[in-house]
């Protein structure tokens, strides 16, 4: 019979791959623990997986490469996208706690709306865009702090949680 041992590479990775889980934050939804989504950064990084077509090029530093998905912590940052690259916006929220439909506003026409790709969650909030035409546009959405309250004198706030990107099509 063969004996089998663990080499210290493969422990090595095995800690690694623990390690990196433990940081990650679970999608499951805050069903009405009150915790609200990260607050905007204040430094432009780019994201780790740029979308082919994504550019880096704006006014003078303005803007970050737009990657493939935006996000709640992307709030209030501006980002460039060459024309004919694609992105995804996916805001996840709870149903006590849902994002309204993804406004846009300014260059409407630099924009066009896609397919997602998949179903989202209830609460959530998501669009897909492509971009076709040189321009800068606003997307935007809310959803409200609180849940609503479910039994008479249950405490409730008028809170908005507000989320802003500018997207600027080269």
């Amino acid at each position: 019979m063969r004996r089998t041992t663990f080499h210290r590479a493969t422990l090595a990775a095995a800690s690694l791959l623990l390690l990196a889980g433990c940081g990650s934050q679970g999608g499951g939804g805050d069903k009405g623990s009150g915790t609200v989504s990260p607050s905007p950064t204040t430094s432009p990084s780019a994201s780790p997986s740029a979308s082919p077509g994504a550019s880096a090029s704006g006014s003078s530093g303005s803007c970050a490469p737009l990657g493939a998905e935006l996000s709640a912590a992307d709030s209030g940052r501006t980002f460039c996208l060459a024309e004919n690259a694609a992105f995804r916006v996916t805001l996840k929220g709870t149903e006590q706690r849902p994002w309204k439909k993804i406004a846009v506003a300014g260059d409407t026409d630099a924009l066009k709306p896609i397919n997602y790709g998949f179903m989202l969650r209830t609460g959530y909030g998501g669009a897909a865009y492509q971009a076709v035409a040189p321009g800068t546009v606003t997307l935007s959405s809310t959803r409200p702090l609180c849940a609503e309250p479910t039994a008479p004198g249950q405490v409730s706030c008028k809170g908005i949680q507000e989320w802003q990107v500018t997207v600027k099509v080269n």
